[in-house]
């Protein structure tokens, strides 16, 4: 068991010597890189460096070629779905399906993490009332504003 002061002294996100192949192509190139509790961290680089790959390899997402990976203590490779309940991830291309409803949007998207049922309709709700989406949860994403 870890202490208090042990806890908060260990990195949050630790990476040694990364690395993501799609075929022949390297997309990540063996990086490495810690990140310590509450520490605003940068990942900066051309389009095509790598950044987003590397993200989604911390969050689970993605299995690595290469390399090793821990996110909040569970390693990115055998314990994706621990990664998956305790952070959230936005793409910046992030968009909804506009021919779904909002409903099955949130649907959809729950079941990528494979929530059990009751906490899937759990958070629906929620999501739905901290939106003010409830009334328009059965219309379809296109025909809401902005």
């Amino acid at each position: 068991m870890q202490t208090e002061t042990t806890a908060s002294t260990q990195p949050i996100v630790e990476v040694h010597n990364l690395e993501k192949r799609f075929g022949e192509f390297r997309a990540v190139a063996g990086i490495s890189f810690s990140v310590g509790r509450g520490e605003i961290f940068g990942f900066l680089g051309p389009n095509g460096a790598g950044k987003s790959t590397t993200i989604r390899m911390l969050c689970g997402l993605l299995t690595p070629s290469g390399g090793t990976g821990r996110v909040a203590g569970y390693d990115i490779r055998t314990q994706t779905e621990l990664i998956k309940t305790g952070i959230g991830y936005m793409s910046q291309k992030f968009s909804l399906y506009d021919e779904l409803t909002v409903e099955e949007n949130i649907d959809f998207y729950s079941g990528i993490y494979r929530l059990p049922r009751a906490k899937k309709l759990e958070r629906k709700d929620w999501v739905l009332r901290m939106a003010g989406l409830t009334e328009h949860r059965r219309s379809r994403t296109s025909v809401l504003s902005g």
